[in-house]
């Protein structure tokens, strides 16, 4: 299996969020996590960051935050250079996919939680 390291952004230190399920089935799948919320803290072992972290080697975003929250991390997610960005259902967002396509960044409209259960992650 290869595995991708992934930025999940609008990470959430709560359990009924899509974003703390899908860190812990990443960690579950055995993809290397890094994950950038509003407040720190840990999820499956996994810190959550706050501000803008110079992380490396960032295979795959997945968002989890709406398409105004989006804003103040154009920039920064895309001097990351990651392969990807996934926008899950509730993040779709046309004018950050424009300046994504110009920096030859992948957009996927898709659920993560779905792409691992179906191991097409």
């Amino acid at each position: 299996m290869i595995t991708k390291k992934t930025l999940v952004l609008g990470a959430s230190l709560k359990p009924i969020r899509y974003s703390f399920l899908a860190i812990n089935r990443l960690v579950q799948k055995k993809h290397p996590v890094v994950a950038l919320g509003l407040r720190a803290g840990v999820v499956a072992g996994v810190p959550v960051d706050t501000g803008f972290p110079d992380y490396e080697a960032v295979d795959t975003v997945t968002l989890y935050l709406n398409a105004i929250n989006q804003k103040p991390y154009y920039e920064y997610l895309i001097g990351l250079k990651p392969r990807r960005i996934i926008f899950n259902p509730g993040t779709e967002n046309p004018e950050f996919y424009r300046l994504l396509e110009q920096a030859n960044i992948e957009i996927d409209n898709a659920c993560t939680l779905v792409l691992l259960s179906t191991n097409t992650y």
